[in-house]
């Protein structure tokens, strides 16, 4: 898909270790580890909570509480190089039931392309990843986007590789519909892909930007219809780069999304674009080259801020839309944001190496007190997204470490008003636990 693969995910972050000890100010010191939850270990399957609409995000069954979608989930050990698996859902639940509240692995679900995507001359995708999460028709259920490989020769326009799996009371069930991307919309050869949602015209209906080549962007506005058309599209809006990246958000606050668009994958610069009546049309403040981008309100009474993470370290610009340039150095080029001990400033999450939080303050972002979390079990740990999942006002963390292509463990650690994080997860699995399901 001209070389592109946007990875899901959700918090105030735009991008996308834990060894378990006592979390203070000067960072964890624990040595308990966490091995890898086998099938054998998983938790019995539960059935998904039924819910009646809800406007969370995240939220496919409507029930009120954060759902978590993953993507490359591990394979088994007899088919290490196989096809793709297909998306895994975990749910949340608790809603009204007294419980505590919180991801549930034995409520979890299966997407398997083939059986929930679009066929396409009778046949199905082999890749079937997700997107983008958003209530695209308005029914009170989030939706995911997803991405395919349609057949194409290489010659003219590519077919639209998205596909709209739609949110109901018990979840994505169903086939997906393909994306309709209207021809005048559209623009150029590159394949239409990398959607971010956001409500960029300021009516109350999820749009989706697209994009399309030539730096410009296919402009879908919301709602859309249970056939994968948008209301309305025009001609494509002109972008100051060729990477637009989710999720969306009203920096300035004048009530219209805003969007942050890279000129490249990997280390380049980029520039939000803000939204207004006719859509995201005017550039904003540019940002200087690094490999992620993270906005967030990092100091008491800030607009959102930015940072930019770079091998060399993090630079900010506080207050957005206006730029006033700041540093800070913390090892770490990919980043996150979110509010874990729940004061109303969001911290900063810095991955490399390490995992490092920066406790946001009324001043702004500060390195003292930094937490340092180190992994939850041996290999290569990535943060998958920084969300309240269970509905208390503060942001949890969820890593996830590899170990080859057939073992993985994910770990949620619950927002902590005194640590920022709990030093030990609330949430361990595999995603192992899918293999073999039935969806």
């Amino acid at each position: 898909m001209g070389g592109r693969k946007a990875g899901i995910r959700a918090g105030a972050a735009i991008s996308c270790v834990l060894l378990l000890g006592g979390c203070g100010g000067a960072g964890n010191n624990g040595s308990a580890r966490h091995e890898p939850v086998t099938v054998a270990k998983a938790p019995a399957q539960l059935p998904v909570p039924r819910g009646k609409g809800s406007k969370s995000a995240d939220d496919f069954n409507g029930d009120g509480l954060r759902d978590l979608v993953l993507n490359d989930l591990v394979k088994s050990p007899d088919n290490a190089h196989g096809d793709d698996a297909g998306i895994g859902i975990v749910y949340g639940t608790g809603a009204g039931t007294g419980t505590t509240h919180g991801l549930a692995p034995g409520a979890r679900q299966l997407l398997n392309p083939a059986r929930q995507a679009a066929r396409t001359k009778g046949r199905s995708p082999a890749v079937f990843d997700a997107e983008a999460s958003c209530d695209l028709d308005r029914d009170g259920f989030t939706d995911l986007v997803v991405s395919t490989d349609p057949p194409y020769d290489g010659q003219g326009r590519p077919p639209v590789p998205l596909q709209i799996l739609f949110g109901s009371p018990a979840g994505l069930t169903g086939r997906a519909v393909r994306l309709v991307i209207p021809v005048a919309a559209r623009a150029g050869n590159d394949w239409p892909d990398q959607p971010v949602c956001g409500d960029f015209d300021g009516d109350g209906a999820e749009d989706l930007v697209v994009h399309a080549s030539d730096g410009r962007l296919s402009y879908l506005r919301g709602p859309f219809t249970r056939k994968g058309a948008p209301r309305a599209a025009g001609k494509p809006l002109p972008s100051p780069g060729t990477v637009p990246t989710g999720p969306a958000l009203d920096v300035n606050r004048d009530g219209y999304y805003d969007l942050l668009v890279r000129t490249a994958e990997g280390p380049a610069t980029s520039a939000l674009v803000l939204g207004g009546p006719a859509g995201p049309t005017r550039t904003g403040t540019a940002l200087p080259s690094g490999i992620d981008v993270a906005l967030g309100p990092f100091g008491r009474g800030h607009a959102l801020d930015a940072a930019v993470g770079s091998m060399d370290g993090t630079s900010l610009r506080y207050d957005l839309p206006t730029a006033v340039r700041d540093s800070i150095s913390t090892p770490g080029s990919v980043l996150d944001a979110g509010d874990f001990d729940g004061d109303g400033v969001s911290e900063l999450v810095s991955s490399g190496a390490e995992l490092r939080i920066l406790r946001g303050r009324t001043t702004g972002l500060s390195a003292t007190g930094m937490v340092t979390v180190p992994p939850p079990a041996r290999g290569t740990t990535r943060v998958l997204t920084v969300a309240d999942f269970t509905g208390d006002g503060r942001a949890d963390l969820v890593v996830r470490t590899y170990d080859g292509e057939t073992k993985d463990t994910v770990a949620v650690y619950a927002g902590s008003k005194e640590a920022l994080v709990t030093a030990k997860p609330t949430v361990t699995f595999s995603t192992s636990e899918f293999l073999g399901m039935n969806s």
